[in-house]
C-alpha cells in the first residue's frame, strides 16, 4: 500500500496519545433539557482536546460519523494549532493564518487532519461508517490518509457530490460543479450501509401481495458459463405449471396430478439449469412470476425488500439531487436566523441522505467539525419523521459554537414561527447539553492542588486508561470511590477534589479499605487508584485480596489491558 510522507508525520504520529484528557464541562443555562454526558452534546473547544475528553465515554460505540474539515483552499483563514513539540511544529504555530502561498499548506493539513482521524478511528463501532467532504484541494491527500489510517480494504465509496448544477465559472478549463464524500468503515466484514426510499414514482413499479411488497426480478432460468445441466446437475427438473399460473415441484420429477404442462430450462435445445433448487421453490412457489408467451412459460423471481421493510434502492456512486445545491444549505440557515449567518453551510438533505445510509433509529452520530450545525439539524429532524431516538455529538472551535452552532438546534428544537415549514413553526423537539473543555487533567500536578477535577471526570479518564473501554457512568459509586467494572477487573478511585484531603491518611489504600472493597465486589479481581498506601502487597497476598495499587499521580505507567 502507498503510504503518505508529509512533513511533520514524524511528530503527530502519535500525537493523539500526548494529548492530555480534559473533563468535559456542562453549561445548563446554554442547552435544552436535565444536562447529561449520554444524550445530544454540542461542545464548544479545539476539536482534537474534544475528542480526547469525549473518547473514555463513546470509543466505539459511534455509529456514524460526518465531518467537512477545511478544503485548505488558501482562502479559508485556518492555522495550524496543535501544540506539538518539536522545533518545525512549533514555527507552524507561531506563522498564522494558512494561505494559498504557503508552500507547506497541504503539509500543515496533513499534520492537522492525522491526529484527528486516529481518534475517529477508536469512536467508531465495529459496523460503524464515516463520511468526510472534501474537493479537489485535499483529496488525494485524504484519501491516503484514510486508507492508511482506516485500511484501504475499509474504503467503500468516493461519491462525487453535486453542489452546483450551474458550475463555478471562476475555476479554470472546467466550470466545477461538484465535491467528494469519501465513505469508509471500521470493519468492512461488519459494515452496515442502508439504503434510501423510493420515492412515489418509484413505489409504482412495485406491487403488493400476501406476502408484502415485490417487483419482477432476473429469469430463473440461468444463464453464463455455469448454466448448462452438466455444471448443475441438481438444479435441472421439471416445474409444473397450470393455467392459472400456479407453480409446483414433485419429489419424483413426475407429472401431478390434473392439467399441468411440464417446463425444463432449455434455451435453443440446449439443457441449462434453474437459478432456484427445487426445495426452494416448494417452500416459495408465491413468489414465482408466471409468464406465458407464444414460445411457452417463462418464471421471474418476486425481488423483495428485507423482511418488514418497504421497498429501497441502493444508492448510487454519484450523489445528486437538487436538494443538495450549496444554495438550499444558504436559504435554510436564513430560515433560521433570518439572515446568512453562516459561508457555505451543507444542505439539510445532503446529511439526511447520509443518516440514512449510516445509522437507524438509534444512532449515536458524531460530527467534530460542526459548523452550522446541520449534522444536529438532520438528526433532530429524522427522528421526528420516523420516531427515531438517534443522538448527535457536536464538536466546534470557533466562537460561534454557541450563537450560530448551539443557536440553531435551540430554534429548530422550539420552533420558528415565521418558518416556511410547519414542521419548523412547531419545533422538532429534543434536548441537548453544551459543554467546554475544562483544565487538562495532568496527574502530575494533583497533590500540588494546581489541578483538581471532579471525582468522575478523573474516574472516567482513569477507567478509560486502565481498561481501553467506556464507562458507563450509572454503575460508578461515588461514596464508595466505586468507579465501574471491565473484564473481571473492579476499578477504584480513592480520591476528593480537596488537596488538604490527598495529603491526609484518609486519601490511602489500607487494608481495612482493601477488605471492604473486595466484600463490596467479591467477584474478580481489583484495581485502587490513591495517593498512598498503609498495606504491603504481601500482606494482600497473605489475605488472599486481589487488589492491586497504581499511585496517584503517578498512574501513566504502562498498565497489563491483556
Amino acid at each position: 500500500m502507498t503510504e503518505l510522507r508529509f512533513k511533520g508525520k514524524e511528530f503527530v504520529y502519535n500525537h493523539h496519545l500526548a494529548v492530555p484528557f480534559r473533563p468535559l464541562v456542562m453549561h445548563p443555562e446554554k442547552g435544552i433539557g436535565e444536562p447529561s454526558l449520554d444524550g445530544n452534546l454540542i461542545i464548544q473547544g479545539d476539536n482534537l482536546h474534544a475528542l480526547k475528553a469525549l473518547l473514555p465515554h463513546y470509543a466505539g460505540k459511534v455509529d456514524c460519523i460526518f465531518i467537512d474539515p477545511p478544503y485548505n483552499t488558501g482562502n479559508e483563514g485556518w492555522c495550524y494549532n496543535d501544540n506539538v513539540n518539536a522545533p518545525m511544529i512549533q514555527e507552524w504555530l507561531a506563522a498564522g493564518p494558512i494561505g494559498r502561498d504557503d508552500g507547506l499548506r497541504h503539509d500543515k493539513w496533513c499534520a492537522m487532519m492525522w491526529p484527528r482521524l486516529r481518534l475517529l478511528h477508536e469512536f467508531l463501532a465495529e459496523y460503524g461508517v464515516i463520511f468526510v467532504s472534501t474537493d479537489d484541494n485535499e483529496m488525494d491527500h485524504l484519501r491516503l490518509l484514510m486508507n492508511e489510517i482506516f485500511g484501504n480494504n475499509n474504503f467503500i465509496a468516493c461519491l462525487p457530490t453535486i453542489m452546483n448544477l450551474k458550475g463555478n465559472n471562476d475555476e479554470f478549463g472546467f466550470s466545477g460543479t461538484h465535491e467528494y464524500t469519501l465513505c469508509y468503515c471500521k470493519n468492512k466484514e461488519s459494515a452496515k450501509i442502508g439504503e434510501f426510499d423510493l420515492d412515489e414514482e418509484d413505489l409504482e413499479k412495485w406491487k403488493e401481495d400476501q406476502y408484502g411488497y415485490f417487483k419482477k426480478g432476473a429469469n430463473l432460468k440461468a444463464t453464463g458459463g455455469n448454466a448448462p445441466r452438466e455444471k448443475r446437475q441438481n438444479l435441472y427438473y421439471p416445474i409444473f405449471v397450470d393455467e392459472h399460473g400456479k407453480v409446483m415441484v414433485t419429489a419424483d420429477d413426475l407429472l401431478p396430478a390434473g392439467d399441468y404442462e411440464t417446463v425444463f430450462p432449455i434455451t435453443d435445445g440446449q439443457e441449462m439449469s434453474w437459478r432456484w433448487s427445487k426445495e426452494k421453490i416448494a417452500r416459495q412457489p408465491y413468489d414465482v412470476i408466471v409468464e406465458k408467451t407464444s414460445n411457452g412459460y417463462s418464471f421471474y423471481k418476486k425481488q423483495r425488500p428485507s423482511i418488514g421493510d418497504l421497498p429501497s434502492r441502493k444508492p448510487k456512486t454519484i450523489f445528486y439531487k437538487p436538494e443538495y445545491s450549496s444554495g438550499n444549505g444558504t436559504a435554510q440557515m436564513k430560515e433560521v436566523f433570518g439572515e446568512k449567518k453562516f459561508d457555505n453551510p451543507k444542505p439539510l438533505q445532503l446529511i439526511l441522505d447520509i443518516l440514512a445510509l449510516g445509522t437507524d433509529k438509534n444512532s449515536i452520530v458524531l460530527d467534530s467539525f460542526a459548523g452550522s450545525g446541520t449534522t444536529a439539524h438532520a438528526v433532530l429532524d429524522q427522528n421526528q419523521r420516523d420516531g427515531g431516538n438517534r443522538k448527535f455529538i457536536l464538536v466546534e472551535c470557533e466562537d460561534y459554537a454557541d450563537s450560530i452552532t448551539a443557536e440553531r438546534v435551540r430554534r429548530v428544537v422550539d420552533g420558528i414561527p415565521r418558518a416556511r415549514s410547519i414542521e419548523l413553526q412547531k419545533g422538532l423537539g429534543g434536548a441537548f447539553t453544551y459543554c467546554t473543555l475544562g483544565p487538562p487533567l495532568e496527574l502530575d500536578r494533583l497533590l500540588s492542588g494546581e489541578n483538581l477535577p471532579p471525582w468522575q471526570a478523573l474516574g472516567v479518564a482513569l477507567f478509560h486508561m486502565a481498561t481501553n473501554r467506556t464507562l458507563e457512568p450509572t454503575s460508578s459509586r461515588e461514596p464508595d470511590f466505586y468507579v465501574g467494572k471491565a473484564g473481571g477487573r473492579h476499578i477504584w478511585l480513592i480520591y476528593r477534589p480537596d488537596c488538604d484531603w490527598l495529603k491526609s491518611d484518609e486519601a490511602a489504600l489500607t487494608l481495612t479499605r482493601a477488605r471492604e472493597f473486595v466484600v463490596a465486589e467479591p467477584e474478580g479481581e481489583h484495581l485502587v487508584f490513591a495517593a498512598a498506601r498503609f498495606v504491603d502487597s504481601d500482606l494482600l497476598a497473605e489475605e488472599k485480596l486481589r487488589v492491586e495499587f497504581a499511585p496517584l499521580p503517578f498512574t501513566l505507567y504502562r498498565l497489563d489491558r491483556s
